[in-house]
């Protein structure tokens, strides 16, 4: 017999994992954070170059990072205009998270090319 409380504590996990999922969720949101957290504010051709995202998926990405208050999108006055990105303090707190992941995907590449 299952316990409740256990299946409870099961959902909020699961809950907590589908809400970081979706805030992070594709193929670029963490390598554009992990640049930000990790190298600092970068202007958006610096992060386009840095990362190899298109300016149009770049620009997508960027925008829904802000939305969830990962991102601060700042308009310079120069001449041309130019727009630079940084992390926010609230993006910090997914650094150990990335570093776990490069960490991860580091031995992993070694594992599958050692053999």
């Amino acid at each position: 017999m299952k316990n409740k409380s256990s299946g409870v504590a099961c959902e909020n996990v699961h809950s907590a994992i589908q809400d970081t999922l979706y805030v992070v969720n594709g193929k670029w949101k963490l390598l554009i954070l992990s640049i930000l957290v990790n190298e600092g504010t970068k202007r958006f051709g610096e992060l386009s170059r840095a990362s190899g995202i298109s300016p149009r998926i770049l620009s997508k990405e960027l925008h829904e990072l802000e939305m969830n208050q990962l991102v601060n999108r700042k308009v310079c006055d120069t001449k041309p205009v130019t727009v630079e990105y940084s992390s926010t303090e609230y993006a910090g707190t997914l650094k150990e998270v990335i570093d776990a992941m490069i960490r991860w995907g580091e031995n992993h590449r070694k594992k599958i090319t050692a053999q």
